[in-house]
């Protein structure tokens, strides 16, 4: 697991729990209303078991109260998150800037929230990610960085990628490179689907980052 990952946990809320259900925080959400476990069906605490106990990595913070009303789908997407996160042989630096693009087109709040401070702790540079968060294209990338930005904003705004625009990020990266690429691009455009579909909450105290483009 790289180093990053320990900040990512404790800013989304999705450490892995150690202590039983019952022990659990609160739930979080407003759409969806947080669901306590005298309210979650046999099929609900089976997931949510899994998730606290640490069998799976993924936490109960951010879209899990969302995916508890669809256990099945719930634990699918936790444990694809759980490769993405913790297990992706991208570089960590290459892995959050990819997030921020994505979770920037979604405005997702939460998301960006987390991974901003986990983006800075991977050596991504803040301007490269006030840029983003502004809709602006960085000035300064490196090479690798901008390969993976080129791809991902591409796809994002066009729905198609270049052959040039491919074979840079395929020089980078490859081929299962790009691959695990499409697969955090994917994973964080369903978490900020939910998330925003629910509404869901910053943190007590924090304010917004990001503004609507």
């Amino acid at each position: 697991m790289r180093s990053i990952c320990c900040l990512t946990l404790v800013l989304m809320g999705w450490a892995r729990a150690q202590a039983p259900a019952a022990n659990a925080a609160p739930l979080r959400g407003d759409r969806f209303k947080p669901l306590a476990n005298d309210q979650m069906t046999p099929e609900q605490k089976a997931f949510a078991d899994l998730v606290m106990s640490g069998k799976i990595q993924g936490g109960t913070g951010g879209p899990f109260n969302v995916l508890l009303r669809s256990p099945a789908l719930g634990e699918s997407v936790v444990r694809y998150g759980e490769y993405v996160r913790f297990r992706s042989p991208l570089p960590a630096k290459l892995n959050e800037l990819a997030v921020l693009i994505v979770t920037r087109y979604w405005t997702a709040q939460f998301p960006w929230y987390a991974h901003h401070r986990a983006a800075l702790q991977a050596g991504l540079n803040e301007a490269i990610i006030s840029a983003i968060a502004e809709g602006r294209r960085p000035a300064s990338m490196q090479p690798d960085e901008e390969a993976i930005y080129n791809f991902c904003t591409e796809l994002l705004k066009t729905s198609e990628v270049s052959d040039a625009t491919f074979r840079a990020a395929k020089e980078k990266l490859g081929e299962a490179g790009v691959v695990e690429l499409l697969g955090v691009m994917g994973y964080y455009g369903t978490v900020s689907m939910l998330v925003n579909t629910d509404r869901y909450p910053l943190p007590d105290g924090v304010a917004p980052e990001l503004k609507p483009l």
